[in-house]
């Protein structure tokens, strides 16, 4: 059903709807500023009630656009509601984010937006821990560790690694505010996207790949060969296939960050101790 013609960005425009009806598009200032407090979900977290919050937070500038405004019951009612308990994956609780304020100014009755708000932690949180931090983090590490076996300095290294991280995770930040708004209470569309569920199998593959190509040059250098494997020390001829075995034998047992993080260590140790 049409949505009722609203003037963009006057100040308590849009209005709660009969629940079935949908609320006229969000004002770009908004949104912007929905997704720009989205970066500072967990500026409130605590052991109470995690980011319930930052979920409030975020979602609070969708909320002045109900009926009375920032002075009406309906936007007390609503923040209330939304500061509540909440525990999700911090990129991922942008879906969150915008399908709660699209449920709140749809008028969805409360007990059901409180049952919906319920049922999104766990999905949200086992998601985004395997989608960016088994996923996404350890593949930016690799793609860093790969920048320093090429003779890149630690300046370009890091840059490399924030550069690269930041644009996954902001991208994903910003998808994830528009797919809520978009979908609602029908959220299970976006979490369902192919791309979503197999994108920590994708990532790894791609992982794996460049791991290939990066452990090589990064322990050459880290032993003094330099950037170039012309010629390839015996040390490094060993290490590789010997890392590889290593790395099949510990599949499933240990996690990517963990193996990660202990090679850049003893990388580090033999580099800066023994020479």
């Amino acid at each position: 059903m049409p949505s009722p013609a609203v003037p963009a960005g006057a100040p308590g425009a849009s209005t709660a709807l009969p629940t079935g009806m949908r609320a006229a598009p969000l004002p770009a200032r908004t949104r912007a500023a929905m997704l720009l407090r989205c970066l500072a979900i967990q500026g409130a977290w605590n052991y109470e009630i995690l980011n319930g919050n930052g979920i409030g937070f975020c979602v609070e500038p969708a909320l002045r656009h109900l009926p009375g405004g920032q002075d009406g019951d309906a936007y007390r009612a609503a923040l209330a509601r939304q500061c509540a308990y909440f525990n999700a994956h911090p990129y991922l609780a942008s879906l969150a984010v915008g399908a709660l304020a699209r449920a709140e100014l749809d008028g969805t009755p409360p007990d059901r937006i409180v049952r919906f708000r319920t049922a999104l932690c766990g999905p949200l949180g086992s998601l985004g821990d395997r989608l960016v931090w088994a996923a996404w983090l350890p593949a930016c590490s690799l793609v860093a560790l790969l920048l320093f076996g090429l003779g890149v300095g630690a300046a370009g290294v890091a840059i490399g690694f924030l550069v690269l991280y930041n644009t996954g995770h902001l991208a994903l930040r910003a998808w994830g505010l528009a797919s809520g708004w978009l979908h609602g209470l029908r959220l299970a569309v976006a979490l369902g996207a192919n791309w979503l569920q197999r994108g920590p199998q994708y990532i790894a593959r791609g992982a794996a790949l460049v791991a290939g190509i990066a452990l090589p040059f990064a322990a050459n250098r880290a032993i003094g060969g330099g950037a170039s494997l012309d010629p390839v020390p015996l040390a490094v001829m060993v290490l590789t296939p010997g890392l590889a075995f290593l790395l099949v034998r510990l599949h499933g047992k240990v996690e990517g960050w963990q193996l990660l993080f202990g090679l850049l260590a003893i990388l580090v140790l033999y580099s800066t101790v023994l020479h």
